[in-house]
């Protein structure tokens, strides 16, 4: 049985403006921040960028809205989700605050509609019970906003620089400098197809989707684990344009030897814990995650079954035996812990997961991604919903660290040990409902993104965050350790 709350999540953490946004004040740059290798010196590059990204946008918003019929769209298919036709005309009504008012000084198209679309007003559970845009009128009233926001990125002119770097000589708060909102409502956007994704596995019935599978790989043969070495690194960014308030600022941490997963915990290791037992043990488990297994009599991840001596998985629509070389996926967060403790092993802190994916040794920098600052491309990750499924477990070699650690980026999120905290320094951008809201200790840290996510919306510096409860995400995880003072005594470390 799925678990978690009602409430609204992350995804949907958008809010109206509400007159000139919230200007912070700028990081200044220190020895160990990053190059500023992503701040666009040309306007009409930025816009191209921004253009093509609104538009890779609405394209996979409108394929996973055009393969069902109305009443699927208008039905809940979870009280932990939204009908899809709420996220379509959302998806629209944020882009007209924040696009055609905010930036673009427009006249309010559908005012009267602001309120049904606030998630902060509507928990999920409600939104069944709202009068929502019918289904064609909700693409419409979309495709209107749309293009009159095209309209506003052609005529909008972009500040260089970062918008975090705001010095109180920017127009609107910032929100042009680098092309800022365009950025932040392409990934909104595509955080929502992400949403509406997860809406289509949940929801019963015919496969709607379809995908080609990941390309087969010779089973991984390389080492289990990874030693990433001791020492300071510079986490997170103050230069990514279109890195998001609680991605910022860069500032430098320290972290001790340990070894890391060199892929995400597959099915079939995963497996080997639900079959020894790992459900009915306490001793695994935190005191709130055994009661969450006993409250809903959980024994296996979300969508498994056990059929004729076998496990089954459901993944959207179809019914298939579970493929033992994939990365694990829909774990809760108290699952993957669970899984590492019956392991002798930890889930990574958020500070080591990031030092592994991004730091450069020897150069004492941080990269955008694992293999370097190159944008995403079909060789390094599975993302974009490309494929329906995580590829298995090894792929991806061109994806891979420096230390030869695969499928950092796409996949499975992975949970991370840490709860969602502000950075020093942090300050919200552009309104505080995006992160600073959900700061503290309900919340816990996932990295990488996931092979539903696009790359705009996954980067080395992303932080997603959920309560540690939810299982309906495409959540997996990989463990680490601490070195021992044997291994240490002997130069391992």
């Amino acid at each position: 049985m799925t678990t978690g709350s009602t409430a609204r999540t992350p995804h949907e953490a958008a809010r109206t403006p509400g007159g000139t946004p919230r200007a912070p004040g700028g990081t200044p740059r220190t020895p160990h921040q990053p190059e500023p290798h992503q701040v666009a010196a040309d306007p009409e590059a930025l816009r191209r960028r921004a253009r093509a990204a609104l538009v890779a946008a609405r394209e996979r918003t409108a394929l996973l809205t055009s393969c069902v019929e109305d009443a699927d769209l208008t039905a809940q298919h979870s009280p932990l989700m939204s009908p899809l036709v709420w996220d379509l005309a959302h998806i629209g009504n944020q882009e007209e605050q924040w696009l055609l008012r905010a930036v673009g000084g427009r006249d309010a198209l559908r005012p009267e509609i602001d309120s049904l679309y606030d998630a902060f007003e509507h928990p999920r559970a409600t939104r069944p019970s709202l009068p929502l845009l019918p289904p064609e009128e909700a693409r419409r009233y979309a495709a209107e906003v749309r293009g009159r926001a095209l309209d506003v990125l052609e005529t909008t002119p972009f500040t260089p620089g970062t918008p975090f770097a705001y010095d109180g000589e920017h127009g609107r708060g910032g929100l042009t400098d680098a092309g800022f909102a365009f950025g932040m409502i392409a990934q909104h956007e595509q955080q929502h197809d992400e949403t509406m994704l997860i809406t289509h596995q949940l929801r019963k019935g015919a496969p709607a989707l379809t995908a080609p599978d990941p390309e087969p790989v010779p089973a991984y043969d390389g080492p289990a684990e990874v030693l990433v070495p001791g020492g300071p690194f510079t986490m997170g960014t103050s230069t990514e344009p279109w890195a998001l308030d609680n991605e910022r600022p860069a500032h430098r941490r320290q972290v001790a030897p340990f070894f890391l997963d060199a892929t995400p915990v597959t099915n079939g290791a995963y497996q080997r814990f639900v079959d020894d037992g790992g459900y009915d043990e306490p001793r695994w488990w935190h005191e709130r995650g055994w009661e969450m297994v006993r409250a809903h009599g959980v024994t296996a991840p979300l969508f498994w079954r056990r059929e004729g001596g076998q496990w089954l998985r459901r993944r959207f629509g179809h019914v298939e035996p579970v493929p033992a070389d994939e990365p694990v996926v829909h774990v809760s967060w108290y699952e993957a812990d669970a899984y590492a403790r019956w392991a002798g092993r930890r889930l990574p802190t958020e500070a080591e997961w990031e030092k592994a994916a991004r730091h450069r040794p020897g150069e004492d920098r941080s990269a955008r991604y694992p293999w370097g600052d190159e944008d995403p491309t079909p060789r390094h990750a599975n993302l974009g919903q490309r494929h329906l499924r995580p590829a298995p477990a090894g792929s991806y070699p061109r994806g891979a660290s420096p230390l030869g650690i695969r499928q950092l980026m796409g996949d499975v999120w992975e949970w991370t040990a840490s709860d969602f905290l502000p950075y020093p320094g942090f300050v919200a951008f552009p309104y505080r409902e995006y992160s600073e809201v959900f700061f503290g200790g309900d919340y816990k840290v996932l990295r990488g993104g996931a092979f539903s996510v696009d790359a705009v919306a996954c980067r080395g510096t992303f932080r997603n965050w959920d309560h540690p409860v939810r299982r309906q995400i495409f959540s997996g995880f990989r463990t680490a350790r601490d070195v021992t003072p044997a291994e240490s005594a002997a130069g391992r470390a």
